[in-house]
């Protein structure tokens, strides 16, 4: 999962792959494109604002206090017409963190190929608690084995987080290897400790303290992350 070596599987060239042009050779005329119908738009629409209202309510109460009710209420909807969506609370939950992973994928893809790779995971880990203090987070308990089997039986979930845990892994390789990071911590223990970063409850404590601005609330925890408690 963490080796950057692993080189992308060999595309197609866009010639071989293109359907042939009107008046081409086969003389084929070009297919119209797909036109979604209007209720499967409303639908659509309908979904991704339940996903967007399980995904607010669990960043604000966590798994275990939200409810399959209040996800209905908050969109507006009978519960249902949302278990036409959503089978249970755990799918719900595994909606969410496909969303969450999508919008990281997106993030990582426009990060510079230049700064060095602890740059990188420094600009991943503050863009993590970003999104922590925007109540954009999902908070998801470690141990539940029904949720646990939701996101195991999730397979974009799982495509997700192996696409996200490989980028990541591969800055943590490249890290060790210029010596930014010690290469004595096994590879997955600094990719955890950095996932961990997500759900941590510093930055609202220090949020409810009123002392510290967003920003400095996250160079503070980004320097105990990536610096430790000793002194300088």
């Amino acid at each position: 999962m963490l080796n950057p070596s692993r080189q992308p599987a060999r595309r197609l060239s866009l010639a071989a792959a293109s359907p042939p042009e009107p008046g081409t050779a086969n003389g084929a005329a070009k297919a119209p494109p797909v036109r979604i119908s209007f209720k499967a738009q409303m639908l659509e629409a309908r979904e991704d604002a339940i996903v967007q209202a399980a995904n607010r309510l669990l960043a604000e109460k966590g798994f275990d206090l939200m409810t399959v009710d209040q996800v209905a209420a908050d969109v507006g909807i009978a519960k249902a017409s949302l278990y036409k969506h959503f089978s249970s609370k755990e799918a719900l939950a595994a909606a969410a963190m496909v969303r969450v992973l999508g919008v990281a994928l997106q993030y990582l893809a426009s990060l510079p190929e230049g700064p060095k790779p602890l740059d990188q995971l420094k600009a991943t880990v503050r863009w993590m608690l970003h999104m922590q203090l925007a109540g954009e987070m999902p908070s998801l308990p470690s141990q539940n084995s029904s949720l646990r089997a939701a996101l195991l039986g999730n397979k974009a979930y799982l495509d997700g987080l192996m696409q996200v845990s490989e980028r990541i892994g591969g800055w943590i390789e490249q890290a060790q290897q210029d010596g930014s990071i010690s290469a004595a911590l096994p590879p997955e223990l600094v990719l955890y400790t950095l996932y961990a970063r997500a759900c941590d409850p510093v930055p609202e404590f220090l949020r409810a303290s009123g002392t510290y601005s967003h920003e400095q609330i996250i160079d503070l925890v980004l320097a105990t992350c990536f610096d430790g408690l000793n002194a300088r």
